[in-house]
């Protein structure tokens, strides 16, 4: 058996597909560096971060963040010299003639696509497949006589247009046609996903909105439609308000099998698996209860027959940073700059200089990883003896208003601090060179952090600080940061972060 949800983490917008034996998912990055994770499974429950496909965000200056910066850590908007909700919107992954293709938008820039012979890359470097802003959830097909179609949405979700492409996948060759819009019956209609079976062509998309929606098949016998609806998976008596936007695989067995995402506050939007079966030319979705005419999640259900037995792979997320590359599980807030951090300048430690900045969240370099849920212990190891006048750094529960607790020089003292939406709280001076970091997040989103000076006996500081539960499309991440207010700055020395994930205690 399995439960659900099967990863607790911000994976938004997945889509998933089969080569072989191996399954492999995409999901949405926006403005975080490198971009689209791609994730790995065997068995469909278990999955591992096998890369990424964009190791910079290119599309624009912003997301090197220049500034002039109006954001600050009090606020949310407006976000001037960055791309704070921009990046990358809703990828899409398939496999045709040997290659991996992604296909995604920007909401600023157009419509991308890159392909890689295998997985983990190497990728190609982004193509503009139609450049136009605020288009949005961009999904490939190739039919079966050669001919290459593109099929997206619109910022504000709908209508579905359709393009020919060519037979590369890196140029429309038309303006694009509606071919589904129906605002009273599927309103906020996107995240298309297209397939072909049967002699019927598909489309499975959300419709309703994130919070309450539900997912509609819409079919016809030729591409361009006329399509049919019917809706196949909505919340119906289970607790799961709004199953969203997610993508349709089979097993080498024949089995279908549904990954779709749920809006959770603060984790983000995690990721569900439901099965899904074929009825007189439909797809039910979820568990379709006697008399019901939708499918609605299940909370348990058997493992997918894949033909391979369970693993126990997880999401990598505790580093030692022993190696002389990152591991996959850590994203940089935008582009970093990468003459100020280094895994080489001491082996064993990141080192993380200090660039200028007024605030966390226009600070650059700073290290984030999707935060996992129901409950997550982060603990992080600091050197801070080359840290100079001016200058912040430790450990983020980083988004909207982000807070954190760490390490102010000033005036040629040493001491803790903690911040919660620009608020900042001065604590107690700091002899050593070493502090050990620790935030506590549980279940009902709240975090809770302190210290400790000899890793072993931590000390709180502060009350339990609420997280916050949007940030730019994304959910809260843990990071590591340094900024100085004043000069040049001085930088830090992370021996390790180390996560675990406490049992949640019981109310």
């Amino acid at each position: 058996m399995y439960r659900n949800p099967i990863l607790y983490a911000d994976y938004s917008d997945p889509d998933v597909i089969r080569v072989g034996q191996d399954y492999y998912m995409v999901a949405s990055s926006f403005h975080f560096s490198p971009g689209i994770p791609i994730l790995h499974s065997r068995d469909l429950v278990h999955w591992s971060i096998l890369g990424h496909v964009l190791p910079r965000l290119p599309f624009a200056p912003e997301y090197d963040m220049p500034g002039p910066h109006s954001l600050t850590d009090a606020i949310s908007k407006p976000i001037g010299g960055t791309r704070y909700a921009g990046g990358v919107w809703a990828p899409s992954i398939r496999h045709h003639a040997g290659l991996f293709y992604v296909y995604w938008a920007t909401p600023d820039e157009g419509i991308f696509m890159a392909t890689a012979s295998k997985a983990e890359g190497p990728w190609s470097a982004p193509v503009k497949v139609v450049d136009q802003p605020m288009l949005e959830d961009p999904c490939p097909f190739w039919d079966d006589d050669g001919q290459a179609w593109l099929v997206h949405s619109r910022h504000g979700a709908g209508p579905l247009i359709l393009h020919r492409m060519s037979a590369d996948g890196k140029s429309v060759l038309d303006a694009g046609t509606v071919i589904v819009e129906d605002k009273q019956t599927l309103p906020i209609l996107e995240g298309p996903k297209v397939y072909k079976r049967n002699g019927y062509y598909y489309i499975l998309a959300p419709y309703g909105g994130v919070e309450k929606g539900a997912q509609v098949a819409l079919r016809a016998r030729d591409i361009r439609g006329p399509y049919e609806a019917k809706t196949v998976l909505a919340q119906g008596s289970s607790a799961l308000e709004g199953p969203h936007q997610g993508g349709w695989v089979e097993t080498p067995s024949g089995q279908g099998w549904f990954i779709h995402f749920n809006s959770t506050g603060a984790f983000g939007r995690i990721t569900y698996l439901e099965p899904l079966k074929w009825v007189n030319d439909w797809p039910v979705i979820g568990d379709l209860r006697p008399g019901a005419a939708v499918g609605q999640p299940v909370e348990r259900h058997p493992m997918p027959d894949t033909g391979a037995p369970p693993t126990i792979v997880g999401l990598q997320d505790s580093d030692e940073f022993s190696g002389t590359k990152l591991g996959p599980q850590w994203e940089w807030n935008h582009n970093p700059d990468n003459r100020a951090w280094s895994l080489t300048a001491r082996p064993g430690f990141l080192r993380l200089g200090a660039l200028p900045a007024d605030h966390l969240v226009t600070a650059r370099n700073t290290l984030t990883q999707i935060l996992q849920g129901p409950s997550s212990r982060i603990t992080a190891r600091i050197e801070i003896g080359r840290m100079t006048d001016g200058q912040r750094a430790g450990l983020t529960l980083f988004g909207v208003k982000p807070s954190w607790i760490g390490i102010v020089r000033q005036s040629g003292k040493t001491r803790l601090a903690l911040a919660s939406a620009g608020d900042e709280t001065t604590g107690p001076a700091l002899n050593g060179s070493s502090v050990h970091l620790r935030a506590e997040v549980s279940a009902d989103q709240t975090v809770r952090y302190s210290y400790s000076l000899d890793g072993r006996a931590f000390l709180p500081f502060g009350d339990a600080i609420g997280l916050a539960r949007f940030s730019w499309w994304k959910g809260s991440r843990p990071g590591l940061f340094t900024f100085t207010r004043r000069g040049a700055g001085g930088s830090i020395d992370v021996d390790w972060v180390r996560i675990d994930h406490p049992a949640p205690v019981a109310p």
